[in-house]
């Protein structure tokens, strides 16, 4: 290539950044949905790509056991990339809910796919539920951390050590239970939530999501927080201790409890639709 080519192209390349520049991504996602141009579409994966950073940091309590931070960004990518070709600007709905709904997809399946949680974990999962299931339907409500301590006749320092290690796999068996429940229809996880708005993926299916919703507002009061804070804001379990003003632990105690609680819910709503 001769100078006066490679001067043209950086021409070329400078007056496509401003032309880039100038549009929004919503413009290019449709722009590229009519030209399928590889230019638009790398310069919309840059846009995107703080997306997958930002969740796979708030998300790096789910893969660090068996993952890098960057192994995650990497595939995140490579999901976006596919993402842009996927995405039907037609439907409303924002590309950002979209492809956030797609990498916490990925992390979960990766978590999923390596089976990596340890047998003792899976049984003290296994109890907490088993006791919580019980006492919740005698109760007729969700029974207190020191009832279901008390049930399990251990103190209520070790039931919230238990809650804390089997947050991520309670996390997962949430994700596999609506996945059960939609006949595998939908194999994407909680990604926003709240007493005032619903998981993304249960969009497709109404009585799913009404009944997710109704468990929603069941929970605590900072419960309910926590989980806003952790899937519609996407903040980190440090970020939200800040805000709340207490340990990380304790956050991630508070979450693990609000899991297992959708879970137990939408196990009930499946049970009585067998």
């Amino acid at each position: 290539m001769s100078t006066a080519d490679v001067l043209r192209y950086g021409g070329d390349r400078m007056s496509e950044q401003r032309e880039y520049e100038s549009k929004t991504s919503e413009e290019l996602l449709q722009e590229y949905a009519k030209t399928k141009n590889h230019k638009i579409k790398q310069e919309l994966a840059l846009r995107y790509i703080h997306i997958v950073r930002s969740i796979a940091m708030q998300m790096r309590g789910v893969y660090l056991s068996f993952a890098q931070i960057d192994d995650i960004i990497n595939e995140g990518i490579i999901a976006i990339m596919a993402a842009i070709d996927k995405f039907d600007v037609d439907k409303n709905i924002k590309f950002e809910t979209y492809i956030s709904k797609r990498i916490r997809g990925l992390i979960i399946d990766i978590a999923r796919k390596q089976d990596w949680v340890p047998r003792s974990i899976r049984k003290q999962a296994k109890d907490i539920d088993e006791a919580n299931t019980v006492l919740y339907s005698q109760l007729g409500r969700f029974p207190t951390e020191q009832e279901v301590a008390d049930y399990m006749q251990i103190s209520i320092e070790k039931y919230k050590e238990g809650l804390m290690k089997t947050n991520v796999y309670n996390l997962l068996s949430l994700e596999k239970v609506l996945e059960e429940d939609s006949g595998n229809r939908m194999r994407e996880q909680l990604v926003s939530g709240g007493s005032d708005s619903l998981p993304e993926y249960c969009l497709q299916n109404k009585e799913t999501a009404q009944i997710l919703k109704q468990g929603l507002e069941t929970l605590r009061e900072n419960e309910q927080m926590v989980v806003s804070l952790y899937y519609v804001k996407e903040l980190s379990m440090r970020e939200i201790a800040t805000v709340l003003k207490v340990s990380e632990p304790r956050v991630s105690q508070i979450h693990s409890n609000a899991i297992r609680k959708l879970r137990i819910y939408m196990k009930k709503f499946m049970s009585q639709n067998d």
